[in-house]
């Protein structure tokens, strides 16, 4: 007969060894995922998975630039705006930046709100959020414009190294996706919590029990991972 490999000592059972012992200490926790919603893990787990492309696209990055024989351009210098007749080195960059990390706080007030079932100013904190990551892409825009009306491309740059087109609309865009989905869905929630829909039950998309307001906290997930996303974008591509 072979040796059992459940052996009590006490309550406890002693652990299988190898992979056997990792699957049993997953599927033994009953504590683990008990106590959080549906929407609140499938929200980590897409975090997850999106940390995980955006890794794959900064190391990309990483990789295109450290490789590269051609100059790299000077930030200081593709990101300056002229104003008053002078050029001021990334000015627009600290700009979005400030407005992002802004974001980040009316966001969590707009949680901490809903929370206290405030739904007023619950929904006016979102639109807020909204307003001001609305006003990044719009400077993501006209940073984009300026960019291309001076040659740069996705195969080409007038100051050096090629990759640099590349990367920079590829990563900025997907960053600037995910800004714009999350401007959106901050309205549709906003409008539900402002109408009261979570206080009347009212049927409809993202409605929840009466008096749930946990689709805040899930949007909120959402905005303070694009922004800390934002941080390293802006750390690799504006100051090194």
């Amino acid at each position: 007969m072979a040796q059992s490999v459940q052996t009590h000592t006490g309550d406890a059972l002693e652990r299988p060894p190898g992979l056997r012992g990792v699957a049993a200490d997953l599927s033994s926790d009953q504590r683990a995922f008990k106590n959080v919603s549906w929407g609140k893990a499938m929200m980590w787990i897409f975090l997850l998975s999106d940390t995980f492309v955006f890794g794959c696209f900064l190391l990309a990055y990483m990789t295109a630039r450290m490789s590269t024989t051609v100059p790299w351009p000077n930030p200081s210098e593709v990101f300056a705006l002229t104003i008053g007749g002078q050029e001021i080195p990334l000015i627009l960059i600290a700009i979005m930046t400030f407005i992002l990390i802004s974001s980040s706080g009316t966001m969590a007030m707009a949680v901490n709100f809903g929370y206290s079932r405030d739904r007023r100013k619950t929904a006016a904190l979102m639109l807020l959020t909204a307003v001001l990551g609305a006003s990044f892409v719009g400077m993501q825009a006209f940073e984009w414009s300026k960019l291309i009306a001076e040659g740069v491309r996705p195969w080409e740059n007038p100051w050096g190294a090629a990759q640099f087109g590349s990367s920079f609309f590829m990563i900025t865009g997907f960053h600037g996706t995910h800004v714009t989905f999350g401007v959106l869905f901050l309205l549709i929630i906003a409008r539900k919590v402002w109408r009261g829909d979570f206080e009347t039950e009212r049927r409809g998309f993202f409605t929840s029990r009466k008096g749930n307001y946990e689709i805040v906290e899930i949007m909120g997930l959402y905005w303070h991972f694009v922004d800390l996303v934002w941080v390293f974008i802006f750390a690799f591509f504006y100051l090194w």
